[in-house]
């Protein structure tokens, strides 16, 4: 039998079709997404029909749609979209996050609640942004869903919508460690009820696909998040650290037990299997490359060379990659900075190097605030279109202070959507056990603490 996996992130939409039992690659594609922090969902719907056309999807038992978490789609009573999705990176929420920090009597009390502290790419924030600053919508609107409760509505005809509990810890209103909504904080942030999807059990079978213009698929799985997806699809377990370099960077770990940061650092988020999923997330990572390598005028792979042609430290500069705003830490409205700069390192190898670095501290900031929350770090995996530079991989475990794994390249989103397909199709009690991904390479090097260091009094300079 054959199950498929979507992702659909901020970038397209990519559909893996593999063997239910071996998880076997038989087929694949893709299409973009236009850019932005805000879309219509129909763009979504329209480019999953177009990848899961020309027979992409025949012969396909079971379904499964991971994407990108946080994005909020309101719908009014007839099913119709009210206004375009607003998407995890855009921060114009973060007065709101902050007004509900203080309505519910502070950072502690949030985390106690719901397991994370509101930020701008939190649903619940853009919930009170949309009741404040567009009240006409606002008013029509009846239900929200994230982007994958949408699709997966779309594909099961649009009738009894579903979501699962690690997306849904996204949200801001659902309680992670009991696993059951908070319609009183939903209220909070928007003013009265609203409808929301049934959360489903992590591997059931929620009925067929009924889209008009899709085939004939027997079982649609519950969906999840794409950071859920993704490590279903690494096949990861207790003590693993991914830290994903993409759009945005993430650092996430299988656990057994939820966790509450009131600092807001980590997201207290479940996963798709009934565990918990403690994240750090930063609205830079592969887009600080891009910016570098483009402010060089230079092409990825010779930023790269020019990045290890450098010494560890940049020879004194320091990055705050801070292109895009950014949310770990909680600084939406921040812009990047380069410090450090003398006649002597302002040259292209050292740049390329801070650049590399500054992205990486970030995330090696956000290894240490799960470690800081007693979550277990055993391995840690980098993944993601950046993890692909050589320069990131031989940089990575300096700056990380430890060895990292890197996996083969693959599509861990949309494979982890299809391995939740085919554990729907099977009705088994924990996942089907796959070959995972291929080989994978491991990479040391002596830890750089005075990059980290001067990175934090830099930080520390900004905050």
């Amino acid at each position: 039998m054959l199950v498929a996996g979507v992702d659909s992130s901020t970038q397209g939409t990519k559909i893996v079709v593999r063997d239910a039992g071996t998880g076997a690659l038989v087929r694949s594609a893709q299409a973009a997404h236009p850019d932005g922090t805000e879309i219509d969902p129909r763009y979504w719907w329209d480019a999953l029909l177009q990848v899961g056309g020309d027979g992409l999807l025949d012969d396909v038992a079971a379904i499964g749609v991971g994407a990108q978490q946080h994005g909020m789609v309101a719908v009014d009573g007839d099913g119709a979209v009210v206004r375009p999705a607003l998407l995890w990176n855009d921060t114009r929420s973060a007065g709101a996050a902050q007004d509900l920090i203080d309505e519910l009597g502070g950072p502690a009390e949030w985390a106690r609640a719901v397991g994370s502290v509101p930020v701008a790419s939190l649903t619940v924030t853009k919930l009170r942004w949309l009741a404040q600053h567009e009240p006409e919508n606002a008013a029509r609107t009846e239900q929200v869903m994230l982007p994958h409760d949408w699709l997966t509505w779309r594909l099961r005809g649009e009738t009894d919508p579903v979501t699962d509990r690690g997306d849904a810890s996204g949200t801001g209103y659902f309680d992670t460690a009991q696993g059951s909504y908070r319609p009183d904080l939903l209220r909070m942030a928007f003013g009265r009820d609203l409808g929301v999807p049934r959360v489903a059990r992590p591997a059931e079978n929620t009925g067929p696909v009924r889209a008009p213009g899709m085939p004939e698929i027997g079982t649609v799985a519950p969906g999840t998040g794409d950071n859920m997806a993704a490590a279903l699809g690494l096949e990861a377990r207790p003590g693993d650290v991914v830290v994903s370099l993409g759009t945005s960077g993430t650092a996430f770990a299988v656990a057994d037990k939820p966790v509450a940061d009131a600092s807001g650092l980590v997201t207290g988020f479940a996963d798709a299997t009934g565990r918990f999923l403690p994240l750090v997330a930063t609205l830079n990572a592969a887009r600080v490359l891009d910016a570098g390598a483009r402010m060089l005028g230079v092409d990825l792979e010779e930023f790269g060379r020019l990045a290890l042609s450098a010494p560890a430290g940049a020879e004194g500069l320091t990055l705050l990659p801070y292109l895009d705003g950014e949310r770990t830490p909680n600084l939406p409205e921040a812009a990047g900075r380069l410090d450090g700069m003398t006649r002597a390192n302002l040259h292209p190898a050292a740049v390329a190097r801070a650049f590399v670095e500054g992205m990486l501290c970030g995330l090696a900031d956000a290894v240490d605030a799960l470690t800081a929350q007693d979550v277990p770090v055993h391995r840690v995996l980098l993944i993601g279109g950046a993890a692909r530079s050589a320069a990131v991989r031989s940089i990575a475990p300096q700056i990380l202070g430890r060895p990292v794994v890197v996996p083969e390249p693959g599509e861990y989103v949309a494979d982890g959507a299809a391995r939740q397909a085919a554990w729907a199709l099977a009705g088994t009690t924990e996942p089907p056990e796959w070959a995972g991904p291929g080989s994978a390479e491991v990479y040391e090097a002596d830890p750089a603490p005075e990059v980290r260091e001067r990175y934090a009094r830099a930080r520390s300079a900004l905050t």
